[in-house]
């Protein structure tokens, strides 16, 4: 029995992976490969030499601080036992072609992988929560829009599930009531869109005009400014709903401002 100490300062899956792609090519060879992840001192490596020792292990390692790398060379050396380090010689070559350091920081694949697939959750969250879509699941929803026509709830919903958020939108219009489950949610999640009904009408007249006529009363200023005051009146009836202006502004700037008053009011919700 021959065996292979796969040794990693993260979560361990690619020196696993790589040891056991090559070791496929020994079929009739019985090994057995002991992994060990999070190995981010000397102590640790002090510990794993003196276990490979007494094995007379081969060590395979990805780690990707030159510090450990180097350590772990070199106790191995001392105590005749062979050290393979699996990344070291692709890093350095990268370094010198693109002429550039690494960050030496553990796990960092694995936290890229983790943001690409949130984005991809939230994405599809953002998608199937659109204009009030199934709102017996807003309480999944980390932040909830609410807003007439033409407020950047759908824009808004898109980017901030780029950045990594769980929402939802749910329109407001004139005389119809919003859904129950809206009152029930934490008011911490909720947030007001609020504009100037002069600019909204110009906005819903380009819309009209998109299609070709067929909604003269939606974009009419009259009742624009009976639907918007209508909203507020909804909006003032709950204080602690939060009210967020979009009017003339980037949808960037207008998320932003929606995630630093959620992250400060659910900090002093959690600290109250």
């Amino acid at each position: 029995m021959y065996f292979i100490y796969a040794v990693s300062d993260s979560t361990g899956r690619t020196v696993d992976q790589a040891a056991n792609v090559v070791l496929a090519q020994f079929p009739k060879v019985f090994t057995e490969i002991n992994l060990y992840t999070e190995v981010n001192s000397r102590e640790k490596i002090d510990e794993i030499i003196k276990s490979a020792k007494e094995n007379n292990s081969l060590i395979i390692h990805s780690f990707v601080k030159h510090e450990l790398s180097e350590y772990i060379w070199y106790e191995g050396r001392l105590n005749n036992l062979e050290v393979i380090n699996l990344l070291g010689p692709v890093l350095n070559r990268l370094s010198h072609f693109l002429r550039s350091t690494p960050e030496e920081k553990p796990g960092l694949f694995s936290r890229l992988n983790k943001d690409y697939f949130r984005r991809i959750e939230t994405t599809e969250f953002a998608i199937r929560h659109d204009d009030g879509a199934r709102t017996e699941e807003l309480s999944d929803a980390e932040i909830v829009l609410l807003g007439v026509s033409r407020t950047f709830k759908t824009p808004l919903s898109v980017y901030l599930a780029y950045k990594g958020w769980l929402v939802a939108n749910v329109p407001i219009v004139l005389d119809l009531p919003l859904p129950e489950v809206v009152y029930q949610l934490p008011p911490e999640k909720v947030f007001c869109l609020t504009t100037n009904p002069s600019i909204l009408s110009r906005l819903r007249n380009v819309r009209n005009e998109y299609l070709q006529g067929t909604a003269p009363t939606y974009a009419s200023y009259e009742y624009v400014k009976k639907e918007i005051r209508y909203a507020q009146m909804i909006f003032d009836a709950h204080p602690k709903w939060a009210k967020v202006k979009v009017t003339a502004k980037p949808i960037e700037e207008i998320a932003s401002n929606i995630i630093n008053i959620y992250r400060r009011n659910t900090k002093a919700e959690a600290s109250s």
